[in-house]
């Protein structure tokens, strides 16, 4: 169990313990509740109490929340770690490997790197993906290490993806077609009228070569929706045969989760970070515009 601590503002006395976590720290119904069933699972000043126990200006709250042990088995693969604390870790995944292990494939993933790598700094080996990432997409992925940090991250994260798209074009805009299965497929997605809504919006960065560099930002989060609304409007992103794409250039969808914002859960303070462009998107991107990506920042 992870012990996470704060100390009571001034702004928060007389009001009742479970009113502050729920309002003020976004502890959700559910990690509160299991925290209430642990041992020790809520403590005032060190003192076991009710959630309803009423709150002074200094006082020291403690709750427990959980740690799930994965049974996902370690695996020693290259993980380029961008940031972790005691709630978090935040990498940069490759292309090629998938988010968990899947059946005749149970080795590879990010799952079994990250179970590794903690297992080897002496942490338990959880796995709280925050969002996922396609097998062939790079980038920022956000773990939490713990229940709570997986609850409160869930609505408080903001990305941008990076691509390079075929065509060329300049601007912005919005894609809003909703997003299902391709009749027939169980992993290929469409536009049609009865999908799920979705929203991409994008803007152009640079373009050349008949490729366009484009920044992506998501309203909602749909397997494949950037890779689905490009293919729509007659631009795949290069490399993405699924969709359209061809792979004269890349061997593997342009794509990359490039800037993250987040709040962290416990200090609450605002954090942003920038996924290094890897070499083949670096180099297609040079190719187009005959220069290097330039920070997001």
């Amino acid at each position: 169990m992870k012990a996470i601590c704060w100390t009571v503002p001034e702004s928060w006395a007389n009001a009742q313990l479970k009113t502050f976590l729920r309002k003020e720290k976004g502890v959700s119904a559910q990690v509160l509740s299991q925290a209430k069933q642990m041992d020790g699972g809520i403590l005032l000043n060190g003192t076991p109490v009710f959630a309803t126990a009423l709150l002074h200006p200094g006082d020291q709250i403690q709750i427990l929340s959980q740690e799930k042990i994965s049974e996902i088995p370690p695996e020693k693969l290259p993980l380029e770690v961008l940031f972790e604390d005691d709630h978090l870790l935040l990498v940069n995944k490759p292309s090629g490997m998938p988010m968990y292990p899947c059946p005749g494939h149970d080795s590879g993933s990010l799952a079994n790197a990250v179970a590794w790598y903690l297992d080897h700094q002496g942490e338990p080996s959880v796995f709280y993906p925050v969002y996922r990432l396609d097998k062939d997409t790079t980038g920022a992925l956000l773990l939490a290490k713990h229940s709570f940090a997986a609850s409160f991250l869930g609505n408080h994260v903001r990305k941008e993806y990076w691509g390079i798209c075929q065509g060329e074009w300049c601007g912005e805009g919005t894609e809003s077609g909703s997003i299902g299965l391709l009749p027939g497929h169980t992993v290929q997605r469409c536009v049609r009228e009865d999908g799920d809504p979705s929203v991409t919006h994008w803007k152009t960065e640079i373009c050349g070569k008949g490729h366009t560099a484009l920044w992506f930002s998501l309203e909602t989060g749909r397997t494949h929706q950037i890779r689905v609304h490009m293919s729509a409007r007659g631009t795949p992103l290069a490399g993405d045969t699924l969709y359209g794409g061809n792979r004269e250039h890349i061997c593997r969808q342009a794509l990359h989760c490039r800037f993250i914002q987040f709040i962290h859960p416990v200090s609450g303070a605002v954090q942003s970070m920038e996924a290094p462009v890897p070499p083949d998107l670096k180099a297609l991107y040079a190719w187009i515009s005959g220069q290097n990506p330039q920070s997001r920042r």
